[in-house]
C-alpha cells in the first residue's frame, strides 16, 4: 500500500506563514494586525514577527504601521510560473484522450501572421487518413477550422484587411473565396463556438475546431479533430469544447470573461 503523502507543513513556523498568506490573499485591502490575530489564532507577537520576516523577503507589504497585504514578490514568482505554462504541455495528454474517443488526428494550432501553424498531433495509423501536413506546417487562415476560429476573434476591419492581403486564394473548390461568404462563416463561427473545415483545404478532409483560452481569455490556440470527409462526426463537437476548455483551464483561464 502506498504511503499517505503529508499535506500539512512539518515544520511550525511555515505552516503559520501559509495561514498568514492566505488570509491576505482573502482580502482586497491591507488588513490589521489586530485583525490578523483573530482570524489566524496567532498572537499579534508571533504574526508580527513572521509578517516582518516576509516583508523582508517582499512577499508582504506593509503600506502603514500595523496594517498588511500581500507583496509584489508573489505577483514576479506568479508570472515567473505563467511563462511556463506552456500550451503544448497543457495540451498533450487531453489531446491523447480525445483521440481514443475519435480514433482521429487530434491537432493543436496556433496563429502566426495570416497563417496557423501546427505545433503538436495526436492520430494513429488507423485514422484511415494520410497526414498530409505535419507538426511545423502552415495553412491559411481561412481555409482552416482552427483559422477561422482566429478571425472569428477579430473585428470586422481585421478580418477585411486579411481578405485584402491574402485574396481569399483557395485550395479547393469547397474554398471560401469571396468576403461576404466568409463574413456569414465567421458569425455562425461565433455563435456555435465552433468552427469547421468542409474539405476547403483538401478535399476529402473535414475538421471541426475549438479555441484555448489563456489566463485572460485571450485566443491563443485551437483544437482541432481532422477526418475523412464521411468520418468525422457531429456528436463529437461538444466532447471537443470539453476538452478545449479543460486545457484552457489548465493555463489559468476560469471561462469568465475578464475584459474591463
Amino acid at each position: 500500500m502506498a504511503k499517505k503523502e503529508n499535506t500539512t507543513p512539518t515544520i511550525q513556523v511555515i505552516e503559520r506563514m501559509f495561514a498568514l498568506i492566505d488570509l491576505l490573499a482573502s482580502h482586497q485591502d491591507p488588513v490589521s494586525l489586530k485583525h490578523i490575530s483573530e482570524q489566524t489564532g496567532l498572537h499579534p507577537s508571533t504574526a508580527h514577527r513572521i509578517l516582518n520576516d516576509l516583508t523582508c523577503g517582499r512577499y508582504v507589504d506593509r503600506p502603514e504601521a500595523g496594517s498588511y497585504r500581500l507583496g509584489m514578490r508573489l505577483l514576479e514568482l506568479g508570472n515567473l510560473v505563467k511563462a511556463r505554462l506552456d500550451v503544448r504541455d497543457a495540451a498533450l495528454a487531453p489531446m491523447r484522450e480525445l483521440h481514443k474517443l475519435t480514433h482521429q488526428p487530434v491537432n493543436l494550432s496556433m496563429r502566426q501572421g495570416d497563417e496557423i501553424v501546427y505545433i503538436e498531433r495526436t492520430y494513429s495509423e488507423r485514422s484511415g487518413m494520410q497526414v498530409v501536413r505535419a507538426v511545423g506546417g502552415r495553412a491559411p487562415l481561412h481555409l482552416t477550422s482552427v483559422g477561422k476560429l482566429f478571425l472569428a476573434n477579430d473585428d470586422p476591419t481585421r478580418v477585411r484587411a486579411y481578405a485584402t492581403r491574402t485574396g481569399l486564394a483557395g485550395h479547393t473548390r469547397n474554398s471560401i473565396t469571396d468576403i461576404a461568404q466568409l463574413e456569414r462563416e465567421l458569425a455562425r463561427v461565433r455563435q456555435a463556438e465552433i468552427a469547421r473545415d468542409n474539405e476547403e483545404l483538401e478535399l476529402g478532409v473535414r475538421c471541426m475546431a475549438a479555441g484555448i483560452h489563456d489566463d485572460q481569455g485571450r485566443l491563443i490556440a485551437g483544437l482541432s479533430i481532422s477526418a475523412p470527409a464521411d468520418r468525422l462526426e457531429d456528436s463529437w463537437s461538444e466532447r471537443l469544447r470539453e476538452t478545449a476548455s479543460q486545457i484552457s483551464a489548465a493555463l489559468g483561464w476560469s471561462g469568465v470573461d475578464r475584459g474591463g
